[in-house]
């Protein structure tokens, strides 16, 4: 696995050497989302039992940079490296196709914890935060950082330009981020719209990992697990057919 390690450590090298873009800045929108929601919607929106509104955003805004950082790592990496064609120096060295999906998805995934990390610690400043249940939040942070870094490279591996990976990302990623209950808890939705959140497969992912802080949720957090695990392993079954075939990279 020599390979997989040259290759992840070219990918995690990427975006440290631009931190101020790739880390920095996902940060401080989080941040400028908590400071405008909390002010405008603290004291006038109760969602559980004792938890301020503040609290219950700072979860869903460190999950939403965590899984939109983890997609952007990979999607953007494959598709400037097909363009610029420096992918051929990858694809002719030894370096298999497991290799190569195990490099990609495990640099997204420190980005993803990175970014997701760096929001906690700024929101800390500005609410009290418990985490009731670490290991919950630490396993759906990384099961959600591995389902998007899946998907982020679908989306290079499939895309030719740079327009189509940014149509997949906004039109796909960024609508089921913000509608899985990131800034509020689907209870609060009619029926239809509860419904449609189910159908969501992002909102497993936010409402799991705030059931790490806060112990209570909107799913059964084991449900919740296991739906995301299911995402996963097929979106990685996808990859490497994708991968295995060289659809888009070796023809």
């Amino acid at each position: 696995m020599s390979g997989f390690g040259s290759l992840c450590y070219k990918e995690i090298l990427r975006f440290v050497k631009v931190a101020v873009q790739t880390v920095a800045a996902p940060v401080l929108t989080a941040l400028l989302y908590l400071v405008i929601f909390g002010h405008a919607l603290e004291g006038r929106v109760q969602v559980y039992d004792g938890v301020p509104y503040t609290a219950f955003l700072v979860p869903g805004l460190v999950m939403m940079s965590l899984l939109q950082n983890a997609f952007a790592n990979a999607s953007s990496s494959l598709i400037q490296s097909k363009i610029t064609g420096n992918i051929v120096f990858v694809l002719l060295s030894p370096v298999s196709y497991l290799e190569f999906f195990a490099a990609y998805v495990a640099a997204s995934i420190v980005r993803g914890v990175v970014v997701g990390a760096g929001v906690l610690a700024v929101t800390v400043w500005f609410v009290e935060l418990r985490v009731e249940h670490p290991v919950w939040a630490l396993a759906f942070a990384l099961l959600g950082a591995a389902l998007l870094a899946t998907l982020g490279l679908v989306a290079g591996i499939v895309s030719d330009k740079i327009d189509q990976l940014a149509a997949f990302q906004n039109f796909v990623v960024v609508p089921l981020t913000f509608l899985s209950g990131v800034f509020y808890s689907i209870h609060s939705l009619p029926p239809l719209w509860q419904n449609l959140s189910h159908a969501n497969p992002f909102f497993y992912m936010v409402d799991g990992f705030r059931y790490g802080f806060f112990g209570v949720s909107d799913f059964p957090p084991g449900a919740s697990l296991a739906i995301v695990a299911a995402f996963v392993l097929a979106v990685s079954f996808l990859n490497l057919g994708l991968l295995k075939s060289g659809y888009k990279l070796r023809h």
